[in-house]
């Protein structure tokens, strides 16, 4: 089986053609995909008819996979390998901007508050992500948006100014991560009474090796809430600086999803994601496998145990008082 990759940006980014998802993959035929999500960091596999089982089998070719502990607003997925990327309930109604659920998810139509922070997947928890891999069941007529954009962290690390590049590899400053703190960004007016603070947050470098590629990596999502060692202000005037350098035009690509079936696989560690705004009253069905990193970076500085930082039910119950109250 003959791989045809088509780049899909100067530096980053590429479109893959070739795999038969109907038939068992090869082994060489994996190895070749494993080979270029290391050098493009986000690779597009168009038409791929591929349903849920088979997307979690796919998936698994790359490592050990995420499971949800608790289906609460996922239940309309009924494995447990995938998350729910869409803005559909169980009943297949779309979800209102003001329901709770939106808002949390960051799924919401026509406003652009909720989905346009450039972020990694589960770098909020003690092990984070590596690859994720979306798949499209159902998407938005043409010209209504919905796109998915990535940035380029390796490049953006390599046009550094010297400078920073000296503090950042002097000093190895250490972010503390929290799901909560990029959702009251997003949505500053709703989240206005939640306190991302008073809830663990997990610990990664700023500056890491990219293992796949053997390049350096800036690691510095909008979960990003403090730094270790520097006062509230010089945080987040370092955390500004860098997530607005990493995410300046020059090294992003928007990726549009042109029909269902549709799959989308990038690496947490070397790139940044965001949704853009779907305009417009329509469905829109994702599903999304997630493999834990195996990397040296996997568990950052945290302690080695399974933690969920995000969705404890203590904290889930501190997120809804906020809301309610």
């Amino acid at each position: 089986m003959s791989l045809t990759i088509e780049p899909l940006h100067p530096t980053f980014a590429a479109k893959v053609l070739g795999v038969d998802f109907s038939k068992s993959i090869p082994v060489e035929t994996l190895e070749a995909i494993k080979a270029a999500i290391a050098k493009y960091g986000v690779l597009v596999f168009p038409a791929t008819g591929l349903d849920d089982e088979r997307h979690v089998a796919f998936a698994e070719h790359f490592g050990e996979l995420e499971r949800r502990k608790d289906t609460g607003a996922q239940s309309r997925l009924k494995m447990p390998e995938l998350t729910d990327q869409g803005n559909i309930d169980a009943s297949g109604n779309i979800i209102g901007s003001a329901d709770p659920r939106a808002q949390i998810s960051k799924v919401r139509n026509e406003s652009v508050q909720g989905n346009t922070l450039f972020h990694v997947d589960s770098s909020f928890n003690a092990h984070r992500a590596s690859y994720s891999i979306l798949l499209a069941h159902e998407i938005p007529p043409k010209g209504a948006g919905g796109n998915t954009d990535y940035a380029d962290t390796r490049t953006a690390w390599d046009d550094l100014p010297e400078s920073w590049k000296e503090e950042l590899l002097r000093k190895n400053y250490i972010a503390n991560h929290s799901f909560w703190h990029s959702r009251k960004t997003a949505c500053p007016e709703f989240f206005a009474k939640l306190t991302p603070g008073n809830h663990p947050m997990s610990k990664h470098k700023i500056l890491q090796l990219h293992e796949p590629s053997g390049r350096m990596n800036l690691f510095v999502p909008s979960h990003c809430h403090h730094i270790d060692g520097l006062s509230e202000d010089e945080a987040r005037e370092t955390l500004d600086f860098l997530y607005k350098h990493v995410t300046q035009e020059k090294y992003v690509v928007s990726i549009p999803w042109a029909e269902v079936g549709d799959l989308v696989m990038w690496d947490n560690t070397c790139t940044l994601h965001r949704g853009t705004p779907v305009v417009g009253n329509h469905k829109r069905d994702m599903r999304r496998a997630t493999v834990l990193d195996s990397s040296a970076e996997a568990w950052g500085l945290n302690e080695k145990v399974e933690r969920d930082f995000a969705f404890a039910p203590e904290v889930m119950a501190d997120v809804f008082r906020s809301l309610s109250g």
